[in-house]
């Protein structure tokens, strides 16, 4: 993809080690429909940013194959998105940079251009949701315009703060420049003692920059973070290919009963009957 303007990039974070998977595998190579979480992301944010850049933690070679051809770098210590970000800082260039992360693998591509086309009217954009319930999401907080204040991280938040439903989903997108300088000021004095990106948010209010929320279904923008969440991203992974199958060229005699993997090709006039699953690799001709 080119632009006439700067290129733009995307920065996945990818560093978890995905401790509540109880896996030995990568949090972020677990896969949905048979393709990685990662690639998911991988495959949105191919379709909206000029490049693409992965941050991974140290021995996670793995991650670095599936993210091929795009650049990994690696962050050593483990000490907060903010410092994830931070090491991905030389690849930003001066075009717009989004902030992604691979445990968050159903957004589309329509949300990231939702995100980039809001960024071009304020100093920082955001995702956010709405989730049935909040839990411990941080909190978007914002002025009487409608303009965001301030993220607070549900550790440090006050009951008030708490009772706030509009949820950080963490993807920023804002200028390489200014982000990168915002990341550098980032302090880790707090309850973890870790670098929020989160933090990036008063740093742009404090130079005056407008900072815009994007708001976008909890359904799309949630993160997974165990198995039983990889099993509901399974679900709207296939509830998304079966219909994409429907509204294309496929019959789907009993659709809730066909499981895709995510690169099944289906040629023109194609019937599936009942209980199929696909493997990877998969294309069906006309009359199968």
């Amino acid at each position: 993809m080119t632009t006439a303007t700067a290129p733009t990039t995307a920065v996945i974070l990818a560093a978890g080690l995905g401790t509540r998977m109880k896996s030995s595998l990568p949090k972020c190579l677990h896969r949905i429909a048979g393709r990685p979480m990662l690639n998911h992301l991988l495959a949105a944010a191919e379709a909206v940013f000029d490049r693409i850049v992965v941050v991974t933690g140290p021995e996670m070679e793995a991650v670095a194959q599936a993210a091929a051809p795009h650049v990994t770098v690696v962050q050593q210590e483990r000490l907060g998105t903010g410092h994830a970000a931070l090491q991905a800082a030389a690849h930003f260039g001066a075009g717009d940079v989004a902030i992604l992360y691979a445990d968050n693998p159903l957004i589309t591509p329509e949300t990231l251009r939702r995100l980039k086309a809001a960024r071009a009217g304020a100093g920082l954009a955001l995702l956010a949701m709405r989730p049935p319930e909040p839990g411990k999401y941080g909190r978007v907080l914002t002025d009487a315009q409608g303009f965001v204040t301030e993220i607070v991280e549900w550790a440090e938040a006050t009951e008030a703060q708490r009772a706030v439903d509009l949820c950080n989903a963490g993807v920023f997108c804002a200028p390489g420049r200014d982000l990168a300088r915002w990341l550098g000021l980032i302090r880790n004095d707090n309850a973890k003692g870790e670098y929020y990106l989160t933090d990036a948010v008063a740093l742009a209010v404090a130079e005056g920059k407008q900072v815009v929320a994007v708001e976008a279904d909890h359904a799309e923008l949630r993160g997974v973070n165990s198995r039983s969440e990889l099993a509901e991203a399974e679900a709207v992974v296939q509830q998304r290919l079966r219909m994409a199958a429907m509204d294309g060229v496929a019959t789907l005699t009993a659709p809730e009963t066909v499981f895709f993997a995510a690169d099944t090709v289906l040629a023109p006039d194609v019937t599936v009957g009942p209980h199929v699953v696909f493997g990877p690799g998969v294309r069906v001709e006309s009359g199968g």
